[in-house]
């Protein structure tokens, strides 16, 4: 009977996403506390264009609308490390958070309004 329970609450929270398969976004300032954590890796999933327009000090640029995004970031990132992830204005953001959980990615973490969230909460912003 323990069993049987077990395996239907796993069945449940696979089902509503409340396992592991979830990424948890951020407000900026708290995003920030957490980007001094030991092996964080952090991700700006916009163009190269917008990238170049100024970004957060540290980050790698892979555009999450590029064929190869998964594949540049299973290359480049280790799986096991935390990943912050941010874009303009969180959506793309949200879209490839997802996608490097569903690649194998343990803890993806995103950027709550994207960089102009970022800059509105006065947080600077560096240039290539």
């Amino acid at each position: 009977m323990k069993r049987r329970i077990a395996t239907i609450v796993a069945a449940m929270v696979a089902m509503c996403g409340c396992g592991t398969s979830k990424y948890v976004t951020y407000t900026p300032d708290d995003f920030l506390a957490l980007l001094s954590e030991p092996g964080m890796q952090l991700v700006d999933v916009r163009t190269g264009e917008e990238y170049k327009e100024g970004h957060i000090a540290g980050a790698v640029n892979y555009d999450v609308y590029a064929e190869d995004f998964i594949d540049r970031c299973t290359v480049a990132l280790d799986k096991a490390r935390p990943v912050a992830v941010y874009c303009r204005s969180g959506k793309r953001s949200a879209n490839a958070a997802m996608q490097l959980k569903k690649a194998g990615f343990k803890r993806v973490l995103n950027l709550d309004g994207g960089i102009l969230g970022w800059i509105e909460a006065g947080k600077t912003v560096a240039s290539p």
